[in-house]
């Protein structure tokens, strides 16, 4: 009996160990698409602002 219990116990802390180490495989990898992500969505804006910025020095001013 005693047996039994200390086989079940083994293999419940292996599939734990198993379940947490997915876990943070796909914490790890979710974090790292979102910063992903967010370094190309602010790359992008700063790419953006930099040329209205150009065209805006560019053209040419109105007067009236």
């Amino acid at each position: 009996m005693l047996l039994v219990i200390v086989l079940i116990t083994t293999c419940l802390l292996s599939a734990c160990a198993q379940i947490k180490e997915t876990g943070r495989t796909i914490g790890h990898t979710t974090r790292d698409v979102a910063t992903a992500i967010g370094h190309g969505t602010r790359d992008a804006a700063k790419a953006v602002g930099e040329g209205v910025k150009k065209v805006v020095k560019s053209a040419p001013e109105d007067h009236r």
